[in-house]
């Protein structure tokens, strides 16, 4: 049990530096774009190679878990994010940094994949609710500390980085050193992985749709909420101090929501988090420069739809069988990276064209279309007897 335990705390340490790696890059270079005059559009166009790298990372990452194991995928998905993180500040030309953004991309799904898929299938059905909710709080932890890194621009531009890329030094070190090197089953891969795949969306769409808005949401605030925020008025201090709330609202509300959901059932609480979470984002324009306001309002929508990856996933866990998971969790990698791609794109040419707070608007209506569309989605009966 403790080294399962100790297994466990590993990857979610892993998942805390993975946060923080996206939580510093995406509002950092969109600063450092914005500043030198770069447009919304062109600056999250730029920040979507990040997830063209996640992509295309998505693609293969079952047959390369397959043929590596969790451990090398693990390490050299950190390696992937660390070496163009110090080349960041070094090569401050728009084409370099897309191509740098791709490999971090690479790296970052890299981790996500390996840590997800080992996190549900070695967690016991009763306690994976649980399980996966700490590791969503732990890329919320992660993800709320890295805009912090703004404020180590002060000491030069260079010092996010360096700081970034010494922790996760550290944790190379520690998977090196503490993983044990495993394969998944082999039995996993009995289907066709054609058939898994359309079988896990068909059966669960529901539940794999909340990936593909968290990833639009995540993306799209950390990129564009910098731009919004410059827009309307407020300064980079402002900016930075606020940017974390959306992911602290998501570490205080994640494992209640979770709890919630054992007990009323996964499909209320999306929508019921969908819908209010919709609401109150489209409310975030309204407050203006008001920094309190806006503090209350991010921290309560980021709250509510904060957890949606996770109890998506908890969602698919309980309505496919279990051969079905691996496809189901390479299926909502996929959906978080659409999502991913096209938010600070979307995000950055509404700012443009229409409105700063059309951004917001836009966002919370996408939440209230996913809250309505649960009256649609019905368990397939069949799948009653597989599962349990």
């Amino acid at each position: 049990m403790s080294h399962s335990t100790s297994n466990y705390l590993i990857l979610i340490t892993v998942i805390v530096v993975a946060g923080i790696s996206q939580g510093l890059l995406l509002p950092v270079l969109s600063i450092f774009l914005e500043q030198k005059g770069v447009s919304p559009g062109l600056n999250g166009l730029n920040a979507a190679a990040l997830y063209v790298g996640s992509f295309a990372m998505t693609l293969v990452a079952e047959r390369l878990l397959g043929a590596i194991g969790f451990k090398k995928l693990i390490i050299g998905g950190l390696l992937f994010v660390m070496i163009p993180l110090i080349l960041f500040p070094y090569f401050p030309d728009i084409k370099i940094w897309f191509i740098l953004r791709l490999v971090v991309g690479i790296g970052d799904s890299a981790l996500h994949y390996s840590a997800q898929l080992w996190v549900l299938l070695v967690t016991a059905p009763e306690k994976r609710g649980r399980y996966i909710s700490l590791y969503g709080m732990s890329y919320g932890l992660g993800f709320s500390i890295g805009p912090l890194g703004i404020k180590l621009l002060g000491f030069g531009d260079a010092v996010p980085f360096w700081v970034l890329f010494v922790c996760m030094a550290a944790v190379l070190v520690l998977v090196l050193m503490k993983l044990p090197d495993t394969k998944p089953e082999k039995a996993e891969h009995g289907q066709l992985p054609e058939r898994r795949f359309r079988r896990s969306l068909a059966w669960a769409w529901y539940a794999l749709l909340p990936a593909l808005l968290y990833g639009y949401m995540e993306a799209g605030m950390n990129s564009n909420f910098p731009v919004y925020g410059l827009r309307i008025g407020l300064d980079a201090n402002q900016i930075s101090s606020l940017l974390p709330f959306v992911g602290i609202g998501g570490l205080f509300l994640q494992l209640p929501l979770g709890m919630l959901s054992d007990r009323y059932g996964r499909k209320q609480m999306l929508m019921f988090a969908g819908i209010t979470g919709g609401i109150i984002f489209m409310l975030v324009p309204v407050a203006g420069t008001h920094f309190w306001w806006t503090l209350v309002l991010l921290t309560i929508a980021g709250g509510l739809v904060g957890s949606f990856f996770s109890l998506g996933l908890a969602y698919a866990a309980d309505i496919l069988p279990k051969a079905l998971l691996p496809a189901a969790n390479v299926v909502a990698s996929f959906h978080f990276t659409i999502g991913s791609i096209i938010g600070p794109n979307l995000g950055g040419q509404v700012i443009n064209w229409i409105s700063p707070g059309s951004m917001f608007i836009l966002l919370g209506f996408m939440y209230l279309l996913f809250g309505a569309a649960g009256v649609l989605f019905r368990r397939k009966p069949m799948l009653e007897s597989v599962v349990k």
